[in-house]
């Protein structure tokens, strides 16, 4: 394939230049300033960018790849690679027992598969069932530390032992070896909650030995997010391990007087280790319903978590710990309302008529009081409920953008009628806050979607347009790329992009898919 009269923006964030462009293979053979070359497909780019495919650092395709390996909505933004395992709750590591349970936990953040039955347990499994599959864009893998913790004792609510410490650390090893490229937790999902910080710093040892990521939704993303960072800062000061933030932000009105806080923070973790984190550009984060509980309310599984809810002491209790609170316990209810909750998607159809719903037009529906309203409707849809929530103001947003630590992510929840971020997170970016709003120049962008989430996980042959790596590229038009996805109607494609490549072969072209899924799983080494 050659692509002339390109404006290349190669992702360094230098600035373009106009090129030609050889693929060969699954590779870029070549640029130059004028290439001649008979016997190939050739893309005229004259007036476009040509640039690096974008890199999602935090991604919930894990089982939407089994129904739509393109994971159309994605591959239509311009991302050709995704790193999956996120939040510390997702597909593998899965022992045979814990199935059921586990399939409920993640049907919120995740989805279930429709199209195929569940038949691994381990990552290496779970690789080449992706492999047989074939998909579309490329993916990396983290390790999950709830499912780790699950494997190895359960779904307890208690410290583990020093015993159980090695038994985790012995998975997480497994895991990394068979391709995984860091470790994940979730900080505010169960298991994952039960851990101390005891456990995390022995867990991270094992990450930093095998030059991985930890990869984290801390604690607090509000009230007590200083606290929750001065935490992960002491891992990272006490094991060296490289530190990832997921989602970054700060949620709450009452907590918007912290950015200058948050900021020193970030500056000082850079002292003792690399450190970076994601951030999607909007006001409003997606995420399990079933979070507006306090965490001792899933101990046991999401199965005891059902009967604590129809038990009506229990919900007494539930009620007088949302209105006040628990100290370290991020209280949605609190920062946004019950009016700022919003309805993605359900598990049953007879409920999907609350779909973009907030929680109080639900309540009102069902002629229930607030509480009472959203207890039963996550028993009748066994807590597989998403949602989401607005927490944020624009001046932040703006802010951490700018932040040398940041890169670009999705966060995307992908069933029923998701956040627009699953749509329209990097068009929104390239439309909205470099060309309207002028925050940030567009190589300066490109660079935070591509060389900047690669250099962050090491994924060596992606990320940059240069002779030797990979040909993920993007070509598109920079004054008319924008994102049509909205809160009402976010199932909307992006404008302006007109040519998706993956592995060197064209999978988007003009708004029309081709049927070829030429993506690779990406592997740690």
């Amino acid at each position: 394939m050659l692509i002339k009269n390109a404006l290349l923006i190669d992702g360094t964030g230098k600035e373009r230049f106009k090129a030609d462009l050889l693929i060969e293979k699954d590779g870029i053979k070549e640029i130059k300033k004028e290439i001649s070359t008979n016997d190939k497909t050739i893309i005229n780019a004259e007036g476009y960018i040509v640039c690096p495919g974008f890199i999602d650092t935090h991604s919930h395709s894990d089982l939407k790849l089994f129904d739509d390996p393109y994971v159309e909505p994605k591959i239509r933004q311009g991302i050709t690679t995704e790193i999956l395992g996120q939040d510390g709750v997702s597909v593998a590591p899965l022992l045979p027992e814990y199935l059921g349970v586990w399939q409920k936990n993640l049907a919120g953040l995740d989805g279930v598969i429709k199209s195929m039955d569940w038949e691994w347990q381990t990552v290496a499994d779970y690789f080449h069932l992706l492999a047989k599959k074939k998909i579309a864009p490329n993916i990396a893998y983290l390790v999950p530390h709830g499912n780790v913790r699950m494997e190895v004792m359960g779904l307890e609510n208690r410290k583990a032992t020093l015993a159980e410490l090695e038994d985790m650390k012995v998975v997480i090893r497994r895991e990394m070896e068979a391709g995984a490229i860091g470790f994940s937790t979730g900080l505010i999902y169960p298991p994952c909650a039960y851990a101390d910080t005891e456990e995390l710093l022995a867990l991270c040892k094992v990450v930093k030995d095998c030059d991985g990521v930890f990869v984290v939704h801390q604690r607090s993303e509000a009230d007590q997010i200083i606290d929750s960072m001065k935490e992960i800062i002491l891992i990272a000061k006490k094991t060296g391990v490289k530190i990832h933030f997921s989602h970054f932000k700060i949620c709450g009105r009452n907590n918007w007087n912290k950015i200058d806080q948050v900021e020193e923070l970030l500056d000082e973790a850079g002292k003792y280790t690399q450190v970076s984190f994601d951030q999607y550009p909007y006001i409003a984060g997606s995420t399990m319903l079933s979070v507006i509980l306090p965490p001792w309310v899933h101990d046991g599984g999401t199965e005891i978590a059902i009967e604590r809810l129809k038990d009506e002491s229990v919900r007494k209790r539930i009620i007088s710990d949302i209105e006040n609170g628990l100290p370290g316990w991020d209280n949605f209810i609190e920062f946004a309302g019950f009016d700022g909750i919003y309805i993605t998607d359900t598990r049953t159809e007879k409920n999907s008529k609350y779909i973009g719903k907030n929680l109080l037009e639900i309540a009102e529906l069902r002629k229930q009081k607030p509480f009472e309203a959203v207890f039963d409707f996550l028993i009748e849809e066994e807590i597989a409920v998403g949602m989401y929530d607005y927490y944020g103001r624009e001046e932040d947003v703006v802010r951490l953008m700018c932040r040398p630590e940041q890169n670009v992510c999705t966060d995307g929840l992908l069933g029923g009628k998701p956040h627009p971020r699953v749509y329209g997170t990097y068009p929104r970016i390239l439309g909205r806050y470099v060309r309207e709003k002028g925050v940030i120049s567009l190589e300066k962008a490109i660079y935070k979607m591509s060389c900047k989430p690669a250099q962050v996980f090491n994924l060596k042959d992606r990320g940059l347009i240069e002779e030797g790596k990979k040909a993920d590229l993007l070509i598109f038009d920079e004054n008319k790329i924008i994102d049509k996805a909205t809160f009402t109607e976010p199932c909307q494609f992006p404008e302006g992009i007109q040519f998706v490549i993956v592995n060197g072969q064209i999978v988007i072209s003009k708004g029309i898919k081709h049927n070829i899924r030429p993506g690779e799983i990406i592997k740690r080494g």
